[in-house]
């Protein structure tokens, strides 16, 4: 059954305290990104392991492969279960990430970033890509896994395409849920959980449909009902 990830685009340790506690227990999953993680460092991550959550550190690394090998390491130190990359970084930098986190004694799991969900056709053309962005993930996926990386962080739209292609063994993160009815903001390729999990996602990731809520509880029991009849 696919799981909830709670992104959690705040900027402070006490504004995830204050989240945290007007969230069911069944939320367990959490995402620090890169605002929260710039603002407060590793205290975030022990904050969220000492009240037992696991945690996605979505930093989407992309450097050299050295670099990238030792974040990767550095990141395993912190109990991460899940860390981003970015597949554009190519077959060498994924390669070095997934060995630094297999060689760790408690390595998180590696997914590489295929094209952002606040990206569409445009903006490929903009970077000189004439690919789609459904030919650009599928292209980027098979490289990814092919480099040894755990799974893939896509849109709803092509989740169902790369679990074809790819199998059951990947992760499929899928960001851009939106509940019906729900504002989909900056984002370009959304879709509704029971979509998502539908077509082969392993783990949604929401945020703002869930923090911005009147009652953020009842947003998680509903996305999580809406999850678990799809």
């Amino acid at each position: 059954m696919a799981e909830l990830i709670v992104a959690l685009d705040v900027s402070s340790t006490n504004e995830v305290r204050a989240v945290l506690q007007r969230l069911p227990r069944e939320v367990t999953f959490y995402k620090v990104g890169l605002e929260l993680y710039s603002a407060e460092g590793p205290t975030v991550l022990s904050l969220l392991r000492d009240m037992g959550k696991r945690v996605f550190l979505d930093l989407k690394l992309h450097d050299i492969p050295r670099t990238v090998e030792r974040a990767v390491a550095a990141a395993a130190t912190h109990g991460v279960d899940l860390l981003t990359i970015h597949a554009s970084g190519g077959r060498a930098m994924m390669a070095a990430a997934a060995a630094a986190a297999k060689s760790a004694p408690r390595g998180p799991r590696i997914l590489a970033v295929t094209v952002l969900t606040s990206m569409d056709s445009s903006d490929l053309v903009d970077l000189g890509i004439q690919r789609s962005p459904e030919q650009q993930v599928e292209a980027l996926g098979r490289l990814a896994v092919a480099s040894g990386v755990d799974g893939l962080v896509c849109s709803a739209k092509e989740v169902g395409v790369l679990r074809q292609t790819l199998g059951d063994g990947p992760l499929l993160v899928t960001p851009g849920i939106r509940p019906a009815s729900t504002d989909v903001g900056d984002q370009k390729r959304v879709a509704t959980p029971a979509a998502a999990v539908k077509a082969g996602a392993s783990h949604l990731v929401v945020g703002r449909p869930i923090l911005d809520a009147a009652d953020p509880g009842d947003a998680v029991r509903r996305i999580l009902h809406e999850m678990a009849s799809a």
